[in-house]
This record gives C-alpha cells, sequence and structure tokens, in this order.
C-alpha cells in the first residue's frame, strides 16, 4: 500500500473513499468534515441526525456523494469524547477509517490527519500515527486461503494524506515515512508470527536475519549447532536436541556513524514451536505454539527499522532460535543444565523452557559493553492470567529503564505493567541438586520467570517484557488483528529512538 502525501482541498480529491471524522455529541460537523459536509449541501448533518450517529469511538457512518465531490463516497469516523482524545486514538481513527474502505472494496483512498486540527496535537506525531494506524489496520494474514470469496479483498493502492496547508507538507511527509517503515516491520513480525511452524524453523529466521542484514547494511552472525556447543550455550543446545531442526544463535548489529550515544541490546525468544517437550502440554495449550518465537520475530522487525532510520544508538539484536519437541534425545525432568555463565539449573519442567534458551543469550550479553538489556518473550501463562491480553509484564533491575519502557509504550499506545521482584519468590526455585530449579510451580510464575531470568543478566540494566498475553489475541482491535500483533515492536523503536 502506498501512502502519498498531498497538497489540496478535500472537496477536490478524486478517490473510491474520504475519510474525515467526528467528535462524540458534535451535531455539527468542523474542520475538513465541515468543508466536506458544506460541498455536500449539508448531507453529513442531516444523516447525523437521521441515523443518530454519536461519533463513539470506532464507529462509521457511510455517505454516497452522488458526484456532489470527486470522492465516490465518504466515510465519517467516530472520535469519541474530545477531553479523552490522544495520539492512540488517531491510530484507532485511521484503523477503523480503512478496514471500513477495504470492506467498500477501495481502491484509492484518501484522508486527513487526524487529531491535527481542532484536537490541537502535534502535527508530526498524528501523521506518523496516521500513517501506523492506517498500515496496521489494513493488515490481514490470508496467504494460505485459497477460496475467499465471502471476504472483503485487500484492494486498496494508494492512500492520499491531504493537507491544505503547503507548509507543512515536508515534515508530514518525513512523519509519514517514519510511521510507514514502523508498521511495515511490525506488520513482518506479524507474518513472521502467523506462519506455518513447518516453515519458520531456526534456520528459516536466520536466513531472513541475514536477508534484512544484506539490505539494510546490518552486520549479521549466526552460529549454528556445533558453535553453539562451542560457545557453552548449553541451554539452548539441550532445549533444542529434540528437534530435527537444529538451533541457531542469531546475532544482529546497528552501529551508527561516530560515537554512539547509547548501547542497547535486545533479545527475543525464539521458540519457533513449543509442545512442552517431555512435559507435554494438553493439545488445547499446544494451539497458536507457533507463535512462541514471537520476540524473536520482533526482534527481526525492530533491527530491521533501526536499519533505516539510522539513529545515533548503536543496537544489538540476539535471537535464541529452537524447537521444543519429543524425540528420544530431548532432554528431560530431572536434568541438570549449565549455562552459559556456569549456573547450573535443575529442570523441573520441560515446558519451562524459553527462560533456558533466554538465560544463555543474557549471559552472553552480559559479557558485552551494553547500557540497556531487554529481552522480550512470550514466557509464561501466569502473565496472560494477572494482565489478561491488554498488558505486558514489565520487570527488571533498573527502575529507570522500566520507566523509560512504560513512557515508550503510552506514547506508541501498547501499555505495559511492571510486577514486583521479591527475594522471597526467589527461594520457589531452590533446588536441593544445583544453584536453582527451572520451575517452582504456579504461584506467581511469571515473576518467578522474571527471577530466574535475573540470575544471567549480570549488572547491566535489563528489563524483561513478558508478551505472553500481548503478542496474539483471540479478538481483534482497533489496528491489532485476530492473530498475532507485534507487540512490542513501536515500543522498543520508540524507546530507541529517544536515546
Amino acid at each position: 500500500m502506498e501512502l502519498i502525501v498531498e497538497h489540496g482541498d478535500l472537496t477536490q480529491v478524486a478517490c473510491d473513499v474520504l475519510i474525515v471524522n467526528l467528535f462524540a455529541e458534535v451535531t455539527a460537523p468542523g474542520g475538513g468534515t465541515g468543508a466536506v459536509d458544506q460541498a455536500l449541501g449539508g448531507w453529513i448533518t442531516s444523516l447525523i441526525a437521521q441515523d443518530g450517529f454519536k461519533g463513539k469511538l470506532n464507529t462509521t457512518l457511510d455517505i454516497p456523494t452522488f458526484g456532489r465531490i470527486p470522492a465516490k463516497r465518504v466515510v465519517v469516523v467516530g472520535l469519541g469524547a474530545k477531553a479523552e482524545f490522544t495520539l492512540d486514538r488517531v491510530r484507532q481513527a485511521a484503523a477503523t477509517g480503512i478496514k471500513r474502505a477495504k470492506a467498500l472494496k477501495a481502491e484509492t483512498v484518501a484522508t486527513i490527519v487526524h487529531g491535527a486540527g481542532t484536537a490541537g496535537l502535534p502535527a508530526g506525531a498524528c501523521a506518523q500515527a496516521v500513517a501506523e494506524g492506517t498500515l496496521l489496520g489494513a493488515y490481514e494474514f490470508t496467504k494460505y486461503k485459497t477460496n475467499a470469496v465471502d471476504e472483503p479483498k485487500s484492494t486498496i493502492a494508494r492512500v492520499l494524506i491531504v493537507e491544505q496547508d503547503a507548509k507543512k507538507l515536508p515534515s508530514m511527509a518525513t512523519s509519514i515515512a517514519r510511521g510507514h517503515i514502523i508498521a511495515d516491520s511490525a506488520n513482518l513480525a506479524r507474518d513472521l508470527a502467523n506462519e506455518p511452524p513447518e516453515k519458520v524453523t531456526p534456520a528459516f529466521l536466520a536466513d531472513t536475519a541475514q536477508k534484512i542484514a544484506a539490505q539494510y547494511g546490518l552486520r549479521c552472525e549466526v552460529w549454528d549447532e556445533e558453535q553453539i556447543v562451542t560457545e557453552r550455550m548449553n541451554c539452548l543446545h539441550m532445549v533444542g536436541r529434540g528437534s530435527a531442526h537444529p538451533p541457531r544463535f542469531i546475532r544482529l548489529d546497528y552501529l551508527p556513524d561516530g560515537v554512539p550515544t547509547h548501547r542497547i541490546c535486545i533479545i527475543g525468544k525464539g521458540l519457533c514451536y513449543d509442545s512442552g517437550g517431555l512435559s507435554l502440554k494438553p493439545s488445547e495449550f499446544m494451539r497458536h505454539m507457533k507463535t512462541d518465537m514471537s520476540g524473536g520475530a520482533d526482534v527481526l522487525a525492530v533491527m530491521r527499522i533501526i536499519g533505516q532510520l539510522k539513529p545515533s544508538v548503536a543496537v544489538t539484536g540476539l535471537i535464541p532460535a529452537c524447537e521444543n519437541l519429543v524425540n528420544g534425545n530431548s532432554y528431560k525432568v530431572d536434568d541438570i543444565l549449565v549455562a552459559r555463565n556456569g549456573k547450573t539449573i535443575e529442570i523441573d519442567n520441560t515446558d519451562a523452557e524459553g527462560r533456558l534458551v533466554l538465560a544463555d543469550a543474557l549471559s552472553y550479553a552480559a559479557e558485552q559493553s551494553f547500557d540497556a538489556i531487554i529481552d522480550i518473550a512470550t514466557l509464561t501463562g501466569g502473565c496472560v492470567i494477572a494482565l489478561a491480553h491488554i498488558w505486558t509484564g514489565v520487570m527488571g533491575t533498573d527502575q529507570a529503564l522500566i520507566d523509560s519502557i512504560i513512557a515508550a509504550g503510552v506514547q506508541s499506545g501498547e501499555k505495559f505493567w511492571a510486577l514486583p521482584f521479591d527475594d522471597e519468590v526467589r527461594t520457589m526455585l531452590d533446588s536441593d541438586l544445583a544453584d536453582m530449579k527451572n520451575s517452582g510451580g504456579r504461584e506467581g510464575s511469571a515473576i518467578q520467570g522474571g527471577i530466574f531470568l535475573k540470575e544471567f543478566a549480570g549488572e547491566t540494566p535489563w528489563v524483561h517484557l513478558d508478551i505472553a498475553g500481548t503478542s496474539f489475541l483471540d479478538k481483534p482491535r482497533a489496528y491489532e488483528p485476530k492473530g498475532a500483533t507485534g507487540v512490542p515492536v513501536r515500543t522498543l523503536v520508540e524507546y530507541i529512538l529517544t536515546r
């Protein structure tokens, strides 16, 4: 889909669908909507009254133009109460409008920059949000559908973002281009997690990383199984040993010109499929376990964005990738593994494998000279129980880093909630035979996972993001589809760009 910034008058733009907006309880449209209403002889005002359209958030009203303006149809998107309007509602409005345009089989769509008028939000931020909401809202994964006759086709080729003030065009174009880059890569993360597991193997993730590196000027290093063993990544090796697809350890590096202002490492859990291993999951809990590599997909997406936006921050992405399957070579309950940093781990549950592969990756990162380490993982079902599919759980050793991630989430529209760390929880992981167990039961399981990972993060400021509930949805939201969401790609980019 092409996003084009265009100087012009909304009432004179030729398109299939023109998207405008309305705040709740407003009976006389203003701004661009008012100009279109006037050109239509007051039809928008009349239909608002006739249909009882209240401007409720993410509702729409369709209006045919009958040739009175070049646009064939107008879609009015409800913005909700003006006092509650935020930058994220700009994204939601853009997504709602584009989804309605898709349902109407539009090919060319025109829209305004929601929020930059009477709402008084910064024009650049609103322009970026419109681009993000449009592309994220239009996303669908229908690659494997051979007969989708009853479903709206994704026919939209161009979206014209119309601005009457010519002076605003250059800055708007820059903001929209940035939003396009960010949303396009967030959609890549969605694609990777939505693909079937027979395609997305550890080797496939490594190949994808190498292609991204070649295209966007990143450095890429991939360790095969032999090198993983040589490099003492015993946990990654043992978890992946039950699969016919051997593990990979992937490193991507972006280095800016000159001295970096900051050095950040992001680590994504890359479990391409998780059966639970010998602690086999019940069949109903094995559904969607192809998405257990969402953290790894997020790292690939972030590095793809950083390679294009080229900030002054140095960024390293690490992905320990493997499959947790069952064969005669699988690791077992009661095994004792030795992580890269030398700590010994008694296996209490082979389905608590994500923290094992992250232990090796965190140990490796702790040996480097980073200013911050952030890991992203679909780690625990307990986080879903605690925070539903709404908040990503946040834990870590540095309060400033935790606060920065949460603040970046507010800006990006992705929600985070800090969970507590307590030494008493650490005792749940005590082992009679090793330094620790990999699981201490169901109580506080999300916090247990974070406490476990803390043992391998070293002295570098570190934050753990548990995306078990937010990386995949059973029901769509405004610009988040059913299926993989790409959370928290945009938050991580926002955090990196503000360092």
